[in-house]
This record gives C-alpha cells, structure tokens and sequence, in this order.
C-alpha cells in the first residue's frame, strides 16, 4: 500500500490537471515525486529550494492572487521554522491555503530532533481560522485534501508514516465518528492512533471516537459520547503533543463534572534515533501503555 505522502504526491498532481487555479510549492522535499506535474505545469508547481519562510510567503503571495496554494514540506519546516510567515502572510492577510506535512513526530528518527515536529497541531492552536486534519490512512488523506481543495479557507493536513490498517469515511465537516460504544468513559483516537487504541481498550466497557479532523474540536460529538456514559471521563490520544486538545475537550464538557486524560508524545526530547515504533512505546502510546494508562485514570 502507499503511504500517505505518496497518495498526496499522486492526488495533487492530478487536481493540478483538473483545477486551473491549484499550485503546489515545494521546498525541495517531495520534489522528486512532483517532476511529471511540473513538466506539465511548470507555472504551478514550484520549488523555492531549502527556504521556508520563502516557501510560506509565495503560497501566501499566490493566495492574494486568488489562486489555490498547497504548500508542502516536512512538519518541522512547515509550521515551525517559518511560524511568523504563517502567522501574517496567510493569518494576517486572511488569506487561504493548504499546508501539507510529513514526518511529523517520530516518522523519521534518524533525522533527530530537526525533523521532528510534536508541537506542530499544538502551535497552529495559537492562530485563528484553521481546519485541521490528522489522517489515519492514504484513503482518508485523499479524501480530505480532495475536499480541503474545494475551499478557500486554511487548512493544514498532517501526514504520517504510521496509519491504521483500515481507512473509514471521513468528512472534514462531519465530526468524530463512533467506533465503539460504552459506559465507563470516552476515548478519542485521533488519526493513525485508532488501531493502537482499539487493541488497547478491547475488552473495556467505553466508548472509542475516532477523530480525523481535530479542528474544528467536535465538541457536540464529545458531548454526547461522554454525556450517555456513567462518568464524564474522556481520554484524548493523539499522534501529536500531549493534552494538544485537552482544553477543548474540556471546554465541551463545561456543564459536567469531567475529567480529561491527554495522551500523546511527551515533551523530553529522545535522544537516541532508534525506529518509529521504539518512539511510541517511549512515549507509551504502544496497545499496552494505552492501556494502562487507560485503565489506571478509568479505575474508581
């Protein structure tokens, strides 16, 4: 199957044949896998070179224009470094666009720390006006940037290595999904972190929401899960830093005692490179530290 850069990758070059006003620009990353597009548009698909606030600022300037910008690089060179130019080239100006990410916490550990991007969600919670989207599967990706394509808003989508094994329908308006049904809590498992969550809680008497879109907060669907349930207990788990949406989700239970457990990657940096999965299970977002962690905040 491929992953979901490499669907991103082929979707985009083939919205870029069927909407006039779409660009893609690139700071070298992923350029390799755009050449046919850019033979073909070599007016937009554009490749500014290791040069992020650039990067930022031409999709932004191509937004003024009234074009449809995707902009596309890593996580940590897409929100971070060039924070200031998403904050005022596309916040300030209100202005649209698409950022797309990849290898965003711990997909590349032998690029270290530089690559790495858990706060990505987190900062972009600091601005206003922006739909985001964690993707579980290359179906899902598509789907959403199909439809984020269609707009004129800002939109950040945030690619993974890691995905469930199964895609499921998704809709960045449609809010969070039920999987699972129960009565002892409420479990929201954003993106690639469903199947970890579902093997985790197999066997626990709580309800599992799976989460695509994580902004807008679906504070309706949350709602309603934690409000049928015997305890307003919620356990947010994302693929991102920890307690990222915590206050949200807290926010959609202020007319209940609640309590609210977010689960996510910690903010000590890991020194050591290891593997993705090694990254996980420190981070306890592996089935058995989910589940411990799980169990011991649903325990009476």
């Amino acid at each position: 199957m491929d992953t979901m850069r490499d669907r991103f990758i082929s979707t985009a070059s083939q919205l870029l044949d069927e909407e006039p006003r779409l660009a893609v620009v690139l700071a070298d990353i992923s350029a390799d896998g755009f050449a046919p597009a850019r033979r073909t548009h070599p007016d937009r698909v554009i490749n500014v070179g290791i040069r992020e606030q650039l990067l930022v600022g031409a999709g932004a300037g191509m937004a003024l224009t009234g074009m449809r910008p995707i902009v596309h690089t890593f996580a940590s060179f897409l929100v971070e470094r060039p924070f200031e130019q998403v904050k005022l080239d596309f916040g300030h100006q209100d202005v649209g666009g698409i950022l797309v990410s990849a290898a965003g916490s711990y997909d590349w550990p032998a690029g270290g720390f530089t690559h790495m991007a858990p706060g990505d969600v987190a900062l972009l919670d600091t601005l206003d006006g922006w739909t985001v989207h964690v993707p579980g599967h290359p179906d899902e990706a598509e789907a959403l940037l199909r439809e984020a394509v269609g707009g004129d808003d800002r939109v950040y989508v945030r690619l993974s290595l890691q995905e469930n094994r199964e895609a499921r329908p998704v809709s960045g308006g449609s809010g969070f999904s039920v999987v699972r049904e129960g009565r002892r809590g409420t479990v929201i498992a954003v993106g690639p972190m469903l199947d970890n969550v579902l093997a985790a809680t197999e066997g626990l008497d709580v309800t599992v929401l799976y989460a695509t879109t994580v902004r807008p907060f679906d504070a309706v669907g949350v709602r309603r899960a934690a409000g049928a349930a015997a305890t307003a207990d919620v356990v947010v788990v994302e693929p991102h830093l920890a307690g990222t949406s915590s206050a949200v989700a807290g926010e959609a239970l202020l007319d209940l005692p609640h309590r609210v457990l977010g689960l996510g990657v910690g903010r000590a940096e890991l020194r050591r490179y290891g593997q993705m999965e090694e990254h996980l299970t420190a981070h306890g977002l592996d089935p058995r530290g989910l589940r411990e962690r799980i169990t011991g905040f649903l325990r009476p």
